[in-house]
């Protein structure tokens, strides 16, 4: 009876570049070559959603990482050098942020040190919600212009934060470029003296060091692989200094994407009132063709009450009664949902990052704790001005709308009672009636937008004026065309009387003449100044502690995939140990490697390195006519940790005769029980020395199985889930296992669900998976010689078991 169950196959359309497993879920996310993003159920291999490539993101997926909760997968993109943060309930994009280099691999992990400073902070972190109101949720009417956020996206960028406990990102890419992400937000270190570029990260668990695995290319040989150990040990000693100030500038972080939102909806509330003015009143002054201006006889008609005949014909005949009544209300409501956003979105947006902002202040003062992490209490000093700068100009737009309100009502009112009078209707009561206050806003309305004022629109000829809401939502450098009248300002005249308040620091610079854009462009650079300085001091704290030239790369193997390529690194927490596993296929092609550091670069581990001799008959057969075939050699194609003692590797036989592929599981204890101690030559590669390794013989009992009809190459596993997902040497062919079971000689076994997803997705996600399956059976023309690869090797399998 075979090891590990099979529980799904499938021949997908495209090579797939990146799998990776949830942490927490059984569920196996795959990029494809196409810059498609995947989400399969380990169940019958079931789609659960597809994330196509975008032209705001890009298409070509270089790395994948899950978040430790399971709940954001990271993905990155080597033609737009971003990275991207999706949900995974809903595959939606949740936040977006540019790399300088191209991203190669990357590594997320979850912090498991405590002390008595992070437990306290734990249960206390978050009491800004006994200071702060909630968030209100963006409107549904309002989809964002950039087309990669979906609707009501408040809630999900407030997700974005996670559990309170330390988690890092960390990137590696071209030129030794390697950066840390605290939640996957907010960047910690910018590490520099990397040589090489990154094939594999691994930062421990206890913040103590970062192993890399890079591959460092010179012009006279071929490029080598070479295992650098950082010493972060800044980041580990000063632990929960590191999580309070990581998680202050997440929230903030998060609240200007969520300022940028709101911003991006008011811009669309005012694209509907310029859509309306483009379809009503700019194009009715535009077929004007009298010589007279279209202001002069507006006054005329306000003034005596009349008007000329082509104004009347326009009026009536293009504006029309009830068109103008409509138009009204459209641009009234328009105004009504931009005022709503600055006073519930805005404000109270820029209110909680004045709290945050002060509070990181207040931690940027505690010099003994916080200084050495590169906070700056004078550069936080900035970042308040410019968010009470912004909150300034949010509050004069407020003032600006409520002023074009009244002027718009003013006249419309005006100009719909002209048009009934026009008509020879009836005028109701309430409506005739007009102050003086009245005309002197129509007036001012009037002189305001029907003008040949071309500073606003690049249009040629007379037009009517766009009101003056749409300049403070411009992303323009430039000033403000018609800024707020500020004469008679008794507070302004005093300020500019007073020679102490004048130039105090305590109050908000207000830049009158910018738009709102233009502050809040100037406020995200400020306080992304304070972000970026903590990571040059940290990332010029890290060190490096070990380099170790482990082989060079043979030229046959320069146009292969490095995505899945060994070597492989692995954490192990309990221990407090780096693991990296690695094959030197020109020296000898039949043994796995295995090299050993401490997390603590001072501490000194036995067995450093050892070596596993692939050269024996898997079955362990005790029949004599078996006996001969003991001596099969076997190479590696793939290793993954499975845990920390247990390597899953994919095996091959070297002989022409037995070309068979091997799934298996390798216990670490056996491989580590040398008791021969290897002396490391450091000006030489460890291929150089690699006769001196100590060497042990392969122990694996019963738990391996052959994999017939697939060309098996690349294994991905998740110890914790008890899952492995094999893809084939084409990267087309995919094979899901449970690796905790044996295979059953049933036939309807392997469509039993295997394993339920035990956290509990969403019912609307299980209802996309569905749908995603039903699609994908169309497309998919494998499909059915993979159920034909099925039925063949259960019936192997049954007749072996015979």
């Amino acid at each position: 009876m075979p090891a590990f169950r099979q529980v799904g196959e499938k021949q997908l359309p495209h090579p797939v570049l990146c799998m990776a497993w949830s942490p927490k879920r059984d569920l196996i996310a795959l990029a494809n070559t196409t810059g498609e993003l995947l989400l399969h159920r380990l169940a019958s291999f079931q789609r659960v959603w597809s994330l196509p490539p975008s032209e705001y993101t890009g298409k070509e997926i270089t790395a994948l990482a899950w978040r430790p909760d399971g709940k954001i997968l990271a993905f990155s993109l080597g033609d737009t050098k971003q990275v991207v943060l999706c949900g995974v309930e809903k595959a939606e994009i949740l936040h977006v942020f540019p790399m300088q280099s191209s991203v190669t691999c990357m590594h997320w992990m979850e912090v498991t040190e405590e002390s008595s400073a992070l437990s306290s902070f734990y249960n206390s972190e978050d009491e800004s919600k006994l200071f702060l109101p909630k968030l209100p949720t963006l409107p549904k009417s309002y989809s964002t212009t950039s087309k990669i956020f979906s609707e009501e996206k408040s809630d999900e960028i407030m997700n974005l934060m996670g559990e309170v406990r330390l988690n890092v990102l960390v990137l590696g890419g071209d030129s030794g470029f390697v950066e840390l992400y605290a939640y996957g937000m907010y960047k910690i270190a910018t590490l520099s003296g990397v040589s090489g570029t990154c094939r594999s990260l691994s930062l421990s668990s206890d913040l103590k060091s970062l192993s890399v695995i890079t591959e460092v290319r010179s012009a006279d040989s071929n490029p080598q692989i070479c295992f650098i150990q950082l010493d972060t040990g800044l980041l580990s000693d000063c632990l929960p200094e590191v999580t309070r100030m990581a998680r202050k500038f997440t929230h903030i972080s998060t609240l200007l994407q969520y300022l940028h939102l709101s911003l991006t909806c008011m811009c669309e509330a005012w694209e509907d009132i310029l859509m309306q003015m483009d379809l009503r009143l700019t194009k009715f002054v535009q077929e004007k063709n009298t010589s007279t201006q279209v202001q002069d006889e507006f006054l005329e008609l306000l003034l005596w009450g009349q008007s000329s005949p082509e104004l009347q014909a326009l009026l009536m005949n293009q504006l029309t009664v009830k068109g103008l009544k409509k138009l009204g209300q459209s641009i009234e409501s328009s105004y009504s949902s931009i005022q709503k956003l600055v006073i519930s979105h805005l404000q109270s947006g820029s209110e909680a990052l004045l709290y945050h902002l002060s509070e990181v202040k207040g931690m940027s003062l505690w010099k003994q704790k916080f200084e050495p992490l590169g906070l700056d209490s004078a550069a936080l000093e900035g970042a308040i001005t410019a968010v009470g700068s912004f909150s300034l100009k949010a509050n004069e737009l407020l003032q600006v709308i409520d002023k074009s309100m009244k002027n718009f009502k003013a006249f419309f009112r005006w100009l719909y009672v002209a048009m009934l009078r026009m008509c020879e209707e009836h005028v109701p009561p309430e409506l005739n009636k007009m102050t003086q206050k009245d005309i002197a806003f129509v007036a001012d309305f009037l002189s305001e937008h029907f003008s040949e004022n071309e500073e606003l629109f690049d249009r040629k000829g007379k037009y009517f004026n766009v009101e003056r809401v749409g300049q403070y939502l411009k992303d323009e450098d430039e000033d403000l065309v018609s800024p707020p009248n500020t004469k008679g300002n008794q507070w302004l005249k005093f300020l500019q009387e007073s020679t102490h308040l004048k130039e105090s620091s305590l109050l908000f610079p207000s830049f009158p003449q910018k738009s709102l854009h233009f502050v809040k462009r100037m406020m995200e650079a400020v306080i992304e100044q304070c972000l970026q300085k903590p990571a040059e001091v940290i990332g010029k704290s890290v060190k490096q502690a070990v380099f170790l030239p482990l082989y060079s790369i043979p030229e046959s193997s320069e146009n292969t995939s490095r995505l899945f390529e060994l070597p492989c690194l692995w954490n192990d927490k309990k221990a407090k140990m780096h693991h990296v596993v690695f094959c030197m296929p020109d020296v000898s092609p039949s043994k796995l490697y295995l090299l050993r550091k401490g997390t603590d670069p001072n501490r000194h581990v036995p067995n450093s390195v050892v070596s596993v001799d692939l050269s024996h008959y898997l079955d362990n057969a005790e029949e004599e006519e078996d006996a001969a075939q003991r001596n099969y050699l076997y190479s590696c194609l793939d290793a993954r940790f499975y845990d920390d003692e247990m390597l899953t590797v994919v095996l091959q036989g070297s002989q022409e005769e037995n070309r068979r592929r091997v799934l298996a599981q390798l216990p670490l204890a056996s491989a580590l029980s040398c008791e021969s101690e290897f002396t490391w030559e450091p000006e030489r590669r460890l291929e150089q020395q690699s006769g001196a390794i100590p060497c042990q013989g392969l122990v694996l009992g019963n738990q391996w199985r052959e994999l017939e009809n697939m060309k098996a190459q690349f294994v991905a596993v998740n110890g914790i889930r008890k899952v492995a997902c094999v893809l084939s040497a084409n990267l087309r062919h995919i094979r899901v296992f449970e690796m905790d079971v044996e295979d059953e000689d049933d036939e309807g076994a392997e469509s039993q669900n295997a394993s339920a997803d035990q956290d509990g997705l969403d019912a609307t996600m299980t209802s996309e998976g569905r749908s995603e399956e039903a699609m994908e059976a169309k497309e998919e023309g494998g499909e059915r010689g993979g159920d034909a690869f099925r039925k063949t090797e259960e019936q192997l399998e049954s007749e072996e078991a015979l």
